[in-house]
């Protein structure tokens, strides 16, 4: 039976000892090393802030002149590093533990977990394959044979481009292509092709002048926030064909509003482009997606079976083993030192620990990650899913994981990661992270 719930994870745990000893500890975190690192500022920020919120100081004796002193020094660590405490990325992950079931070659599942967890994800920007080495040279003259390497292209296109002509007969009413502008979402007009459905994410101003029948995007009313609509058009619709009056009025947006050339990513589903191809007078930049191979750390293996309680809190240890088991394969796929068996960082620097085994003795295993790193289809990566589990043994234990475009569309803003648990009743933890 399947299960599902919401983790909240916390990047940085607080260390132990008396409140003035933590201080001290933080204000060695807040070092000049930091800030060459960005990206990390956000983590030690909310660290900070929780451990000097009024719940952590209104439990110690004299704490007048204790909270003096830390109002203080979270204001200078905010006015240094410019903390934005308005926005906060959210993101939500949800958790399921099941059986994949049967799996027919000839027809792959499609509908049920976790193999449509993989076709979730609209856009691939990155998939990768976590495995054992000795599973890794078992199965490699299968990779070479099955596994196959998938290519795109990079071409520059104005929006009209995609309604005339040949491009608009071959590749949207008769083809399955996929197509992603570039740009970010919240800052530029982004737009996306998949099924025959055009995506448009434009700004007000663009949506007002373009006259598409849109909805809002985001919440309404949001203070900072720079108001943004979403126009889907289905170009598969019988509707949609030149002299037709709602056709027409998409036309004119696009060759008189909405004009600007840009960079798009497009990937042919079909396979053979067809003859002439539409896209050649364009010059297109075709590009591949080998894999690569990196061949990791020695790593003491963990206890990758869920635990099964009788007891009330069932859901707690769930929750605290997949937060766990989530971070340990991060940490592989970041290719950080922490996971390794023989790292010796000291534990004022890192008090990381990998999780435990449930086996008396340590099972030591060298992994090999394999990464495909481009513009990817979600068939593609289903695909090689059912190839990993087809090529594998019942024993046998691995990772997938597939991530799509953080900075596009909010529907693109989708990770997925899988591990295959051994055993003849094949199941598997699946990760589903959600970029709000």
């Amino acid at each position: 039976m399947a299960c599902q719930t919401s983790i909240t994870t916390h990047p940085i745990h607080a260390p132990e000892g008396r409140p003035r000893d933590r201080d001290k500890i933080i204000t060695t975190l807040y070092t000049a090393p930091l800030a060459r690192q960005p990206p990390r500022l956000r983590a030690v920020r909310e660290y900070k802030v929780s451990l000097l919120g009024s719940e952590e100081i209104s439990h110690q004796p004299g704490s007048s002149e204790l909270q003096a002193e830390r109002q203080e020094l979270s204001t200078e660590a905010v006015t240094m590093f410019q903390f934005d405490c308005g926005k906060k990325e959210k993101e939500t992950c949800f958790v399921t533990h099941g059986a994949m079931g049967h799996l027919d070659p000839a027809q792959p599942p499609v509908k049920r977990k976790p193999y449509s967890s993989i076709l979730a994800v609209p856009f691939v920007h990155k998939a990768e394959l976590i495995l054992p080495q000795d599973l890794y040279e078992s199965i490699q003259n299968d990779m070479d044979s099955t596994f196959s390497v998938p290519t795109y292209s990079r071409v520059i296109l104005p929006l009209a481009e995609l309604l005339s002509g040949d491009f608009f007969t071959e590749y949207i009413k008769k083809g399955n292509v996929l197509m992603l502008s570039e740009g970010k979402h919240g800052v530029n007009d982004v737009y996306s092709l998949r099924d025959g459905i055009l995506t448009l994410a434009l700004e007000k101003e663009s949506y007002e002048r373009a006259g598409l029948a849109g909805q809002p995007d985001g919440a309404k009313g949001k203070r900072g926030a720079r108001a943004r609509w979403l126009v889907e058009i289905n170009l598969r619709q019988p509707s949609m064909l030149h002299g037709k009056k709602g056709f027409d009025r998409i036309v004119y947006a696009f060759k008189n509003v909405l004009n600007t050339p840009v960079t798009w990513l497009f990937s042919n589903l079909e396979g053979e482009a067809p003859s002439p191809d539409p896209l050649a007078k364009h010059y297109p930049t075709i590009i591949s997606c080998p894999p690569i191979i990196t061949r990791g750390p020695i790593v003491s293996m963990p206890n990758i079976r869920p635990p099964v309680s009788l007891g009330g809190d069932e859901g707690d240890d769930f929750a605290e083993f997949a937060a766990n088991l989530y971070e340990w394969l991060s940490l592989i796929s970041l290719e950080s030192p922490r996971v390794d068996m023989n790292d010796q960082i000291d534990p004022f620097l890192s008090r990381y620990t990998s999780p435990p085994s449930d086996k008396p003795e340590v099972e030591n295993q060298t992994l090999v990650k394999v990464t495909w790193k481009g513009f990817i289809s979600s068939s593609w990566a289903h695909k090689t899913f059912v190839s990993a589990v087809l090529a594998g043994t019942t024993k046998s234990w691995f990772s997938f994981s597939v991530s799509g475009f953080p900075d596009s569309l909010p529907a693109t803003s989708r990770d997925c990661t899988i591990s295959k648990i051994p055993g003849s009743s094949s199941e598997f933890m699946l990760w589903e992270v959600e970029h709000n």
